[in-house]
């Protein structure tokens, strides 16, 4: 991967002396200063006037990718080609119309004074357009990214509607692996439904096809936190083989780069290093239950005994804030995919509910297969026995039954070649019954434990796979009422539920600005008089 990288910014910078030599010369400048990478930026953004930290933004991955045209433009602009047909030709070619230029430079002046304000109420709208975009695109990659909660397998800690701000640097921003790819949207074109980026997601084309060189190394920037046990995390779906997250019947398995993959929200219940264990849909580390902080905000499903009475779900949602699925299976008995312990609490006070007994997945009837496939033992999605979540530099030892555990982490997440051979098991072509790990993993499970497609049916996520960690609920669209929750809005995400608003931040930077905007009119009507 780091070999096509290489070879790329080789040719670029082939191309990049090629076409511009001789521009660096007409602008007074050495022409051999056009052959040193990196330096040869800095001095072309001294030749168009624009500041030298432009070159950074040139090996930001996607960023550049808005740059490009923008120096291609400034480029021929400085010397003399200011037209719209000139602007248009350079973009179109790919700024192969500047090659162009190099080699017939008869009509070209390098003008150093030239003005940078755009000349037309067009140009400078487009210009304040494209760096608007640069800016959100800084600030959506590396700082903060908006985020929308769109199921429930993460209620009553957060609901479906709820808009939330994702901060990147809690955990660290990584850089964008996927090189080729429009800013500002995941993995779809909006409107278009049409692949956001340049990738091949055929699986058996994955070493073979040119659309994957364009694939960057995973780095991460230090971040200033850890995850901690129960952080609420947003990450990146490990096993992600689906086209459109909404439909789970594609006609086959798609590949997706580690950045596209679908974006989820869950709780981290496990860490590095952990062996986590379910018993009775709650989770334990090293056999200690840890989640009693969460009994409030866990749900789970029961079936209700009514004496009779219909339970409608205006009724439900009105007087118990039940926003799950629920139906009748007989006459006077419901099955509810989630409910709180508050909520069961309060239903078991009415006088039309007979009864209340919560549903437990304990291996004893047929239930839905968890990871991993096959099974190595009777788990199920309250009842898991013991697994150790990877540590990175920690060495375990392997064979047939906890390869079953581990087989994915070994090759798709860590890059390796796998073999079994008359029970023996080669990695990277050597006998071996040791592993050691090269990064962290996690266990993430929804709080709403009968309806999360979680770790338990696709097991460890990688950190390379850790987007970052929401910090802000700036809205809050309920759905089924068709009204925003007020006391939701600019309240911040907390791991244990508890909810600090700071909507009055947001009341007091309006009032100001209406004040300002008030005086400044009441200002300049008062100067008119005089």
């Amino acid at each position: 991967m780091v070999i096509p990288l290489i070879i790329y910014f080789v040719i670029i910078q082939i191309i990049h002396f090629l076409s511009s030599w001789k521009l660096y010369k007409l602008a007074g400048i050495p022409w051999w200063y056009a052959m040193i990478p990196v330096y040869n930026a800095i001095v072309l953004m001294n030749i168009i006037k624009r500041p030298p930290w432009w070159t950074i933004l040139l090996f930001l991955p996607v960023i550049n990718l808005i740059m490009f045209p923008v120096i291609w433009v400034e480029t021929i602009r400085s010397f003399g080609k200011v037209g719209t047909f000139d602007t248009w030709l350079v973009i179109l070619s790919l700024g192969f119309y500047i090659t162009y230029l190099n080699y017939n430079p008869a009509s070209l002046e390098y003008r150093p004074d030239r003005s940078l304000k755009p000349r037309t109420g067009t140009g400078e709208w487009m210009s304040s357009i494209l760096f608007a975009v640069i800016a959100a695109t800084i600030v959506h990659t590396y700082i903060i990214q908006p985020f929308v909660i769109p199921t429930s397998s993460m209620e009553k800690s957060m609901l479906v509607g709820d808009f939330l701000f994702v901060s990147k640097v809690h955990y660290g921003a990584r850089t964008p692996i996927t090189a080729l790819a429009l800013p500002m949207v995941h993995d779809t074109i909006p409107l278009l439904k049409t692949k956001s980026y340049v990738f091949s997601d055929d699986a058996t084309k994955h070493q073979s096809s040119w659309l994957n060189s364009f694939q960057l190394p995973y780095f991460r920037w230090p971040g200033f936190q850890q995850i901690e046990r129960n952080d609420i995390v947003v990450f990146n779906q490990p096993a992600d083989t689906l086209r459109d997250m909404n439909n789970f019947h594609p006609d086959r398995s798609y590949l997706k780069p580690i950045d596209k993959k679908t974006n989820l929200v869950k709780r981290c219940v496990g860490l590095p290093g952990d062996t986590l264990s379910l018993h009775d849909g709650y989770v334990y580390i090293n056999g200690t239950k840890t989640d009693s902080e969460l009994e409030n905000q866990l749900q789970f499903s029961y079936i209700v005994q009514t004496n009779g009475s219909t339970l409608s779900k205006g009724y439900m949602y009105d007087r118990f804030g039940v926003t799950d699925d629920f139906g009748a299976i007989q006459p006077g008995f419901y099955y509810f995919k989630s409910l709180t312990r508050e909520t069961v609490k309060k239903m078991r006070k009415n006088p039309n509910i007979v009864e209340i007994k919560r549903i437990v997945a304990d291996g004893s009837s047929a239930s839905e297969p968890v990871y991993p496939y096959p099974a190595v033992s009777n788990n199920t999605v309250d009842e898991y026995a013991p697994i150790y979540i990877p540590k990175k530099g920690q060495r375990i030892g392997i064979n047939l039954q906890t390869l079953l555990l581990y087989k994915r982490v070994i090759t798709t997440y860590e890059g390796n070649t796998l073999k079994v051979n008359d029970n023996a098991i080669y990695i990277n072509g050597k006998k071996t019954d040791t592993y050691t790990f090269k990064q962290d993993y996690y266990w993430m499970m929804g709080d709403n434990r009968h309806n999360s497609i979680d770790s338990r049916f696709w097991g460890f996520v990688p950190f390379d796979h850790v987007v970052g960690k929401p910090v802000l609920t700036w809205l809050s669209w309920d759905k089924e009422g068709k009204k925003i929750r007020w006391k939701r809005l600019f309240t911040t995400v907390n791991k244990k539920g508890k909810q600090r608003s700071y909507a009055w931040v947001l009341g007091i930077l309006l009032l100001g600005y209406f004040a300002y905007y008030g005086y400044r009119k009441w200002s300049l009507k008062r100067t008119s008089k005089y």
